[in-house]
């Protein structure tokens, strides 16, 4: 079976003001959309086309032969995975366990906050910052273009995409505005919950 464009899972309005309509359209409809036709026209006819997304990513992570394979393949994860990180009314601190292992490791919301965004800043060019489970403890990372934890042993749970598709319609240069915007307004705690318990 071809891999299909997932639906959003909100309206395409429901994350204004914070990430437009507008945006979301561009960076769904054309952006998530062309990831999904490139990677069904390259795999067609190979031994990857019976494979799940996970298992085509694994398979080509680490092999230069197949690089454009991979870039789709893990751009239509990434994608898939950061719509879920968000929601309507979403953003500020979480509660309960999650919150408790932040603390530990970060030692307070605050640091996590400042680290996160320090990630999200510093990826230069194109990229991605990451909340992931590594070997048990939490920990921030980022990755370049469509790299992602999945193909260095890391469980992801929670991801800002930081391509400037993502957010110039709404913030321009202002990345930092647009990162805030994030953390404050939109993260899906209880998607990252579920992440953590899986």
């Amino acid at each position: 079976m071809p891999h299909v464009l997932p639906p959003l899972p909100y309206p395409m309005d429901a994350l204004e003001p914070s990430i437009s309509a507008s945006t979301l359209s561009f960076h769904h409809g054309k952006h998530h959309q062309t990831y999904v036709t490139n990677l069904n026209n390259l795999i067609k006819d190979t031994d990857l086309e019976s494979l799940s997304l996970e298992e085509i990513i694994k398979k080509t992570a680490k092999n230069p032969d197949q690089v454009g394979i991979f870039n789709n393949a893990a751009q239509v994860w990434n994608h898939t995975f950061f719509w879920n990180c968000m929601q309507a009314e979403g953003g500020g601190k979480p509660t309960g366990r999650l919150l408790d292992m932040i603390t530990e490791s970060f030692n307070s919301y605050e640091e996590f906050y400042n680290a996160f965004k320090q990630a999200a800043l510093t990826q230069f060019g194109s990229g991605w910052a990451w909340l992931v489970l590594d070997q048990g403890k939490l920990k921030i990372t980022k990755t370049g273009n469509a790299d992602l934890p999945m193909a260095h042993g890391m469980t992801a749970l929670l991801t800002c995409d930081v391509w400037e598709h993502a957010y110039y319609l709404d913030y321009q240069n202002r990345r930092a505005d647009f990162v805030d915007a994030f953390l404050t307004k939109l993260v899906n705690w209880s998607f990252v919950e579920k992440n953590l318990s899986a």
